[in-house]
């Protein structure tokens, strides 16, 4: 498994935005920094906040808000919900759920979709 990263273009009503995106199977969602976020898009407030384990045992963070974004990889389109978070280390993960949803493999030097 392990984790890898990648060129990504992100793009929301409000602007768009490239990074390394960091793809992470072992997270279950995709997050996104708050900062960059704001950039992007509208912040909208989750239903109901949720409660994340982090990497580090015994540590939680809490979402309370999400956004819609497309984003870009190696020219194709894509399009999910991020949960935006205060202060992740990352400016954005992909998680499994979106990597399944789009089916995404990746390795190291592609992306196959």
């Amino acid at each position: 498994m392990g984790l890898i990263t990648k060129r990504i273009r992100l793009v929301g009503s409000r602007g768009e935005h490239g990074t390394e995106g960091l793809f992470d199977r072992g997270a279950s969602y995709s997050f996104i920094r708050k900062d960059i976020a704001e950039q992007l898009e509208t912040l909208l407030p989750l239903p109901q906040p949720m409660s994340f384990e982090t990497a580090q045992q015994g540590v939680t963070m809490a979402v309370r808000e999400g956004v819609v974004l497309d984003f870009w990889i190696d020219g194709y389109r894509f399009s999910d919900e991020f949960l935006v978070v205060d202060n992740l280390a990352d400016e954005v993960i992909i998680g499994a759920t979106t990597m399944q949803k789009w089916r995404l493999k990746l390795d190291k030097g592609r992306n196959h979709h």
